[in-house]
């Protein structure tokens, strides 16, 4: 995939390296993209943020530091700014809303948050989907633009996630009872709820046995454009994966989401094969093994449908905590003596995740340390 551009380029994917300075990064990423090109000016966007994990390790959500960077260069364009994500069965997204330091960074930029598992939804027929023929879209995104805002990671159901799989998170909380149709519901769901715009924070991101038990690894990019799939697609290629063997990215662009025809994108910045880090792929993790079994099995309505299903999540969640009792600091350890990434995440550890209350405001020395 060449850098140049190219007569045939239908797609501007800006790949931009941070260069210890994440605020001029994302600006250059912006700016090669040519952002205000989609966004008008006034427009009131939703920041549609990766908080799926509570028990966060850096590198499995979206970070605060590139979040802030990114609201700071938009705001003189846009109107209002929410930032927006939803609750999961596993997961409190308040907790890692406050945990993370996102809440802060509301807070300092003026940001309203908003879960979306407690908002008003509009119900949206989609009779030519395959799987998800009525979304019920949460009315924030109705009124608003969306810019959302993944992270660089593998991911064991779809070997990567990123700017087509973050909206995964618009959905209830019920949403794993597509998972094994995953590929397709992903394709129907961005028809119905494609970004305006997307901007990956590749500044450190997450490898082998992602979303959420896997390594951070430092990247040091960020990724923009309005092209979702082709931004997926560049992503994959730096990353050291064949975007072939992304399933939906072929469904996205099958229904005209998107393209991941590499001749058709014109890449601005690094070239991702020459700036490729091959971040190790991700397998199943006993949780995610598990279910899958359960699912493809002739007990799957025993397990999903009937009150076992409480167990299920008991026994996942008992699961995360004991991975996190174990590997949790070493991941850690490896991001806080980082120079640029480590200090808005200092004052955070395993131990102080582990024993915060739903919805705790636990962020405060994250805050600080973020402003040092």
């Amino acid at each position: 995939m060449s850098s140049q551009p190219t007569a045939a380029a239908r797609a501007i994917v800006a790949l931009q390296s941070v260069e210890h300075d994440v605020r001029a990064a994302v600006r250059r990423a912006l700016d090669a993209a040519e952002w205000t090109r989609y966004v008008p000016r006034g427009a009131d966007v939703s920041l549609k943020v990766n908080l799926g994990w509570d028990l966060f390790i850096p590198g499995s959500i979206t970070s605060p530091m590139m979040v802030e960077a990114l609201i700071e260069e938009i705001r003189p364009h846009v109107g209002r700014i929410f930032m927006v994500e939803s609750d999961q069965v596993l997961e409190d997204i308040e907790k890692a809303f406050h945990a993370s330091g996102m809440a802060d960074v509301c807070r300092r930029a003026g940001v309203e948050w908003v879960n979306m598992s407690r908002a008003e939804t509009v119900p949206v027929d989609a009779p030519d989907n395959v799987v998800l023929k009525r979304i019920d879209v949460p009315r924030i995104l109705r009124q608003t633009l969306m810019i959302t805002v993944p992270v660089m990671k593998t991911h064991a159901k779809t070997v990567l996630t990123g700017a087509i799989k973050n909206q995964w998170g618009c959905l209830s909380k019920m949403r794993h009872e597509y998972h094994l149709v995953l590929d397709d519901a992903l394709a129907d769901l961005n028809s119905v709820m494609r970004p305006t715009l997307a901007v990956m924070d590749g500044t450190i991101g997450l490898e082998g046995n992602g979303p959420k038990s896997g390594r951070p690894r430092v990247a040091d990019r960020i990724l923009c454009s309005a092209d979702p799939v082709a931004l997926d697609t560049v992503a994959a290629v730096s990353m050291g994966i064949d975007p072939a063997s992304v399933r939906h990215l072929a469904c996205c662009a099958a229904r005209g989401i998107g393209t991941n025809d590499v001749s058709r994108i014109e890449v601005r910045g690094l070239d991702p094969a020459a700036a490729r880090i091959a971040f190790r792929p991700a397998r199943h993790n006993a949780v995610s093994l598990v279910e899958t079994v359960l699912r493809k099995s002739l007990f799957k309505k025993l397990f999903f449908n009937t009150p076992i299903f409480g167990l299920c999540l008991w026994g996942a969640k008992r699961y995360y905590r004991w991975w996190t009792r174990l590997y949790a600091e070493g991941c850690w350890n490896e991001v806080r003596a980082h120079p640029v990434y480590g200090p808005q995440w200092r004052g955070l550890s395993p131990t102080v995740l582990l024993n915060a209350p739903a919805g705790n405001h636990c962020s405060d020395r994250v805050a600080r340390a973020s402003s040092s």
